[in-house]
């Protein structure tokens, strides 16, 4: 398989992987919201909330595992278009870059705790 096709392959797997994720968060969110309702189990599609769930995590890191083959496909472009913008400290920037998402979950993590 060629590198082109193969960056078309995961391409479109993030892409249906993540619109899957989006449309199960709105259904988890909206169409079975947790908590305790009239008429026992919530079913969707024959299949409870909690079975949803899983299938929402198993989406979720498949996707994480999709993003490490996009950006070790795409990272001579990262780092050449990031040395463009920034300069010869591009490797510095990326790894503030990286700091600030982990700082952001770690924040999400707080607040959820409070």
């Amino acid at each position: 398989m060629n590198r082109h096709l193969l960056k078309f392959c995961v391409d479109v797997l993030l892409f249906v992987d993540l619109c899957s994720i989006a449309a199960l968060g709105f259904l988890l969110a909206f169409v079975m919201p947790p908590g305790q309702h009239a008429g026992g189990g919530q079913y969707f599609l024959w299949l409870h909330r909690h079975e949803w769930g899983e299938i929402h995590l198993y989406l979720s890191v498949f996707l994480l595992v999709l993003l490490i083959v996009h950006l070790w496909l795409n990272w001579t472009w990262i780092a050449a278009t990031t040395k463009a913008f920034v300069g010869e400290k591009w490797r510095q920037f990326l790894s503030w870059l990286a700091c600030a998402w982990l700082a952001v979950l770690l924040a999400g993590w707080l607040i959820k705790l409070l």
